[in-house]
């Protein structure tokens, strides 16, 4: 056993550091931090009349500092944002706000409200091919046993893996 301690004292320091850096970590990453998500509207359909986008929404909560992601084919739709809830449930597509063209377009939810998107086309807006986004606040220092409001909102740990990485490279240094 002597041996062992000697032998195996600096294995023993780098394995007092890892638990050290992994409580430090563990402590600070307890506690969620304002995790950004991303919302592939549509998940794998994307932006498509056929998609069901009354499902996509159920259960999903947009917040500050989220991304929504429109995935659609380029060369035959495009996405309005629209100012007004009147416009967005008239599909009155004559006064856009902004206009998406590209087949990918990447949004930031910058404040709170409501933003409205539709199809750039009448009929498919019609027919029910637009979505109203509500951005709530964003979170802060929400304990993880309140648990996450949907499932792309499960809990990160920011900073544990770097942690893991660094206390490990340091535990084998030591070895």
């Amino acid at each position: 056993m002597a041996q062992m301690m000697s032998a195996g004292g600096s294995n023993s320091k780098g394995l007092m550091t890892l638990l050290l850096l992994f409580l430090l970590f563990l402590g600070i990453g307890g506690k969620r931090v304002a995790a950004q998500v991303h919302h592939v509207v549509g998940d794998d359909n994307g932006w498509t009349p056929s998609t069901d986008l009354g499902s996509w929404l159920t259960g999903r909560v947009f917040r500050v500092g989220d991304k929504i992601w429109f995935a659609y084919p380029a060369t035959e739709e495009r996405i309005l944002e629209l100012q007004t809830s009147e416009e967005f449930f008239t599909c009155d597509l004559s006064n856009p706000i902004r206009m998406y063209t590209s087949g990918l377009d990447k949004i930031p939810l910058e404040s709170e409200g409501v933003r409205f998107f539709t199809s750039g086309s009448s009929d498919s807006c019609k027919n029910g091919l637009k979505l109203p986004v509500k951005v709530h606040p964003q979170v802060k220092n929400e304990t993880l046993a309140d648990g996450p409001t949907s499932p792309a909102a499960a809990p990160h740990f920011p900073g544990l893996s770097v942690a893991l990485f660094v206390g490990l490279a340091l535990f084998c240094v030591g070895m």
